[in-house]
């Protein structure tokens, strides 16, 4: 009698030439993209959907994943974005009281393909060693020559802008604030205090989410929004938000982020502009520094960062396959106030005159440690003092006087 739980097969080809044969638990199909190891211990759910690891095949170095489920919470956007999940052992048991699901049946019902029951330790080392690998992932085709010559001839990340596919079609409203365990997280909030101009290169929800529960009134635009429209909406402040693929082939980007920095006509005022991982690298360009690729890139919830200001270390999620070049921005105004003590890499800029910041890693977490949360407080600041220079900037009209 034939044992109908025997699991189906799939493939992992690398442009190197190493080929993994596995066990599929995800969808049937084929998807290729550029693998990248994550060295996060959990938040398997929020790292599959989101966008910043679009044109990615993502590997868990992380043994164990599945354990906790998928539920509705927890996503960072509505739908899969990687192209393909490798781990080394799926459980079978979604073990949590939030689950709404299982994590098979997230990726079946994405359309994306997964690989278990490979040596992932071995790949994660090939990979430091090798640097990001272009690859294919497939179920339907295990011919390791095959598949080989797939993954060489799939688009590098080099040269790519995913931007223009993640984003919003069109703008809209964010309201949800971030999830409370024990509470209505929904409830009545006060009036918003301040007005955000979200620029979505693939945001995170949590961002919006971080953003609402700061009383901020939240407008998301897509990515391809002029620098006019942007002011048109009267924000007290620009986010520019993360997102996947090269930074300078997001040139209109660059273009319309030089627009937003000038003063504000009524009070002379720079509009604070605060930008996160791609954000963070696109306000570069736009300050005339340059990017790079990095040899494997930042990706986990566990990245030692150092503020340079106050001295103390940050544990950080990250994820990035590219970088600001600190030594580009020389003379230009710009300082570094924070520091990857991994590689020493550049994790955070400001503008010594304008309200302008970013951080190349994700102060809103989700998954993983809150020590950043600090970023987004220092944002409302300067917007607050961004609305009283407009609000002293107006003309004052005088009482009228009986004759």
């Amino acid at each position: 009698m034939p044992n109908a739980s025997k699991p189906r097969k799939a493939a992992l080809a690398l442009e190197s030439g190493q080929v993994f044969i596995g066990a599929s638990f995800g969808a049937e199909g084929e998807r290729a993209g550029e693998v990248v190891f994550n060295t996060s211990m959990t938040g398997y759910q929020e790292i599959l959907s989101d966008p910043s690891y679009k044109g990615q095949i993502v590997l868990m170095t992380q043994p164990h994943i599945g354990n906790v489920g998928v539920n509705p919470e927890d996503r960072e956007s509505g739908k899969v974005y990687c192209e393909g999940f490798v781990v080394r052992e799926s459980s079978p048991v979604s073990s949590s009281w939030r689950a709404a699901g299982d994590l098979p049946g997230y990726l079946r019902a994405a359309g994306i393909p997964g690989i278990s029951g490979i040596d992932t330790r071995f790949l994660t080392k090939h990979l430091r060693d090798s640097g990001a690998l272009r690859g294919v992932i497939s179920t339907t085709d295990l011919d390791p020559k095959s598949l080989t010559e797939k993954a060489r001839r799939s688009p590098e990340m080099s040269g790519r802008d995913l931007a223009k596919e993640v984003t919003s079609k069109k703008s809209y409203e964010w309201t949800d604030p971030e999830w409370r365990w024990g509470g209505d997280s929904k409830s009545a909030r006060p009036d918003p205090e301040f007005h955000v101009a979200v620029m979505d290169f693939g945001v995170k929800e949590n961002i919006l989410r971080s953003l609402s529960s700061r009383r901020c009134r939240v407008s998301v635009v897509p990515a391809q929004t002029s620098p006019q429209e942007v002011l048109a909406l009267r924000p007290d402040g620009v986010l520019l938000s993360n997102g996947p693929g090269d930074p300078a082939a997001v040139t209109y980007a660059v273009a319309a982020i030089r627009g937003l920095i000038r003063p504000d006509p009524s009070s002379g005022a720079q509009i604070p502009i605060f930008g996160i991982c791609l954000g963070h690298q696109l306000l570069a360009l736009a300050l005339g520094g340059k990017t790079h690729k990095l040899k494997f890139g930042h990706h986990g919830a566990n990245h030692p960062v150092k503020n340079l200001a106050s001295g103390k270390v940050e544990i950080t999620t990250q994820n990035h396959g590219f970088c600001v070049d600190i030594d580009s921005l020389s003379g230009k105004d710009v300082e570094m106030t924070h520091l990857n003590l991994n590689d020493r890499s550049l994790e955070g800029l400001r503008h010594r005159t304008l309200p302008l910041f970013s951080v190349q890693y994700h102060p809103e977490s989700s998954a993983g440690p809150r020590d950043s949360r600090y970023l987004f407080d220092d944002f409302l600041e300067l917007m607050r003092r961004y609305k009283e220079s407009r609000a002293a900037a107006k003309p004052h009209r005088p009482e009228s006087v009986a004759p």
